[in-house]
């Protein structure tokens, strides 16, 4: 009874997993065939022009690759911290809090990020519309996302190293350095790309808080200096692709946008890969 009860999960398990590839393979060929005849080099480095019907989308992608990169160096050093806090410096207790603290932080709606950003960066600060307001609340938004994957990590790094560097007389931020965060790398890699595939594809935070449609190029400042992004360039796209040429330019706009997000995912793939079969070993 038991190993059919197995066979049977690991079946539903294969079926879900099925299902979910035939969904991504779906989605991800129906807007290939759909914008196949707008992609090309020039497409990639071509400026747009007509609002959004002709030209190509290089300050759309060129935004979104300044947006992702700010989140990175916001969303690093603060997943680090909180990582370091909720597995070696807190206690159990209070760790368990941070944990929770973190899920629920990772549950907010996008929207409500890009409200926050609005009320304290775009007006607070004065920030205006810029690619930093946008690129700080992404960080935010993905940092649960990496935070978890590190701890993970942590947590799975065998008793024995640690032990092992505590009997050398290492002091507590010694072994950090010398043992957690180098058997630590592979989580934090797999986890900012995971949240960076996420920022990627966001277009509440940004719309609030770094997008702009038309009229901007490569930043020059910071405070109201906005950008093109892919994500709302898509956005403001689908509710006017009846503009000639625009059709076959959104379809092959949101294949670039899924590329992107995709090859961020597939990135991190082997890092986790590699952090579950050290830890399953270790």
């Amino acid at each position: 009874m038991r190993r059919w009860t197995e066979r049977l999960f690991w079946l539903a398990c294969g079926g879900a997993a099925a299902l979910a590839l035939a969904v991504l393979a779906g989605v991800v060929g129906a807007t290939l065939a759909r914008g196949v005849s707008a992609l090309s080099w020039s497409f990639l480095v071509r400026a747009s022009t007509e609002a959004g019907a002709g030209g190509g989308i290089a300050y759309q992608l060129a935004g979104t690759l300044i947006l992702v990169a700010t989140a990175l160096a916001v969303a690093v050093p603060i997943a680090l911290a909180l990582a370091l806090l909720a597995t070696v410096y807190l206690p159990e207790r209070r760790a368990r809090g941070l944990r929770l603290a973190l899920y629920a932080w990772n549950a907010v709606p996008s929207v409500l990020f890009g409200i926050f950003g609005l009320l304290v960066f775009v007006h607070g600060l004065g920030w205006g519309k810029s690619w930093l307001a946008g690129g700080v609340v992404l960080g935010m938004m993905i940092v649960p996302t990496v935070t978890v994957a590190l701890a993970e990590r942590i947590a799975a790094i065998p008793r024995e190293y640690l032990e092992a560097a505590a009997g050398l007389g290492l002091g507590r931020s010694r072994v950090v350095r010398a043992v957690v965060l180098p058997q630590s790398a592979g989580g934090l890699v797999s986890g900012t790309l995971l949240g960076l595939a996420r920022a990627a594809g966001e277009t509440a935070p940004i719309l609030f808080c770094a997008a702009v449609f038309t009229g901007a190029g490569l930043p020059e400042g910071v405070r109201d200096s906005p950008v093109l992004a892919l994500p709302y360039h898509v956005f403001v796209l689908a509710q006017d692709s009846l503009a000639a040429g625009s059709a076959e330019r959104l379809w092959a706009a949101a294949f670039v946008l899924v590329a992107l997000v995709f090859a961020l995912s597939l990135l991190a793939l082997p890092a986790r890969l590699r952090a579950h079969e050290e830890a399953r070993h270790g």
